[in-house]
């Protein structure tokens, strides 16, 4: 909790996060091109993400790395290209939104 509270992100700050602006922002970045909110496309449905990282105080600072550099072998074999050119303003606000999801 104290890596995602000095990020800035905590439980009630992911609360508070509009649905609608972050997923506006998960297709402005072309997101949502490879994962669905609660169904997996090409990786894993955000739900998904938010039940494996549940619990997780590192949660946010580990998807913000996976973001910006990319990953591979961790949901199958098809690799996250990296996303460099996401702000870190949008980068913790989808990253909120998708911690706060509950299924």
């Amino acid at each position: 909790m104290l890596v995602a509270a000095l990020w800035g992100i905590n439980s009630a700050c992911a609360q508070q996060v509009e649905p609608g602006k972050a997923e506006a922002l998960m297709k402005e970045y072309d997101c949502a091109n490879c994962h669905g909110i609660d169904k997996k496309i090409v990786g894993p449905s955000f739900h998904e993400v938010a039940a494996k990282y549940r619990g997780d105080a590192g949660a946010a600072a580990k998807l913000l790395e996976k973001v910006r550099n990319g990953g591979a072998k961790v949901w199958g074999p098809v690799p996250m290209p990296a996303n460099p050119k996401v702000s870190d303003a949008d980068l913790k606000t989808m990253i909120a939104y998708i911690l706060a999801l509950k299924k």
